[in-house]
């Protein structure tokens, strides 16, 4: 009965009440970034994406959860800036070329050098291996080993393989990252 009355409750805030959510997007050059931000709040993909410079911000509205994203680029002169984009987010979102397997060492080496910074501890991170359309992408499990995500253990952490030219798996990080901006307004 508790359940039901809580199911109704949840509804009736969702009518009156947004969510909102801030997160960063990060990740080597060319993973897919902004490809990502624009395929989930357009829904089209387009081939032909210039390099983000400095960054990028956009809002997305999915129901009643407002997403904040800070695109930061991926070029080895944006990194340092990766930290302070970072601090005080409710998720980080490490985006990998998971058909990349030249930088998939560089892209691990980060991921490791951002989550060894004190004012990150305990932001929450999904790790999207994108372009699993190619051939010879790694798949979830493989990435999982490749960036060594288990050894993560002083936060929660996710890891989606996905494709944003096929929308394949977007639906499932979306769920993901909505999951938690709830918990985050709690």
């Amino acid at each position: 009965m508790l359940k039901f009355f809580r199911g109704i409750w949840e509804w009736i805030k969702s009518l009156f009440w947004k969510e909102e959510m801030e997160l960063t997007l990060v990740g080597l050059q060319n993973s897919g970034k902004t490809t990502f931000v624009n395929v989930i709040a357009s829904g089209h993909f387009n081939e032909d994406m210039i390099p983000t410079v400095g960054f990028n911000m956009r809002k997305v509205t999915k129901g009643n959860v407002t997403i904040k994203l800070w695109d930061i680029g991926g070029q080895p002169r944006f990194r340092s800036m990766w930290e302070r984009y970072c601090r005080g987010v409710s998720c980080i979102v490490y985006m990998v070329d998971a058909a990349d397997h030249d930088k998939m060492d560089a892209s691990k080496s980060e991921l490791q050098s951002l989550l060894e910074k004190p004012q990150l501890a305990g932001i929450p991170v999904l790790v999207l291996g994108n372009k699993k359309d190619l051939p010879n992408s790694l798949n979830e499990k493989d990435l999982i080993e490749r960036m060594d995500l288990s050894a993560v253990k002083d936060r929660e952490i996710c890891c989606y393989s996905i494709s944003c030219k096929e929308k394949d798996n977007l639906d499932i990080t979306l769920q993901w990252l909505i999951q938690h901006a709830k918990k985050s307004s709690r």
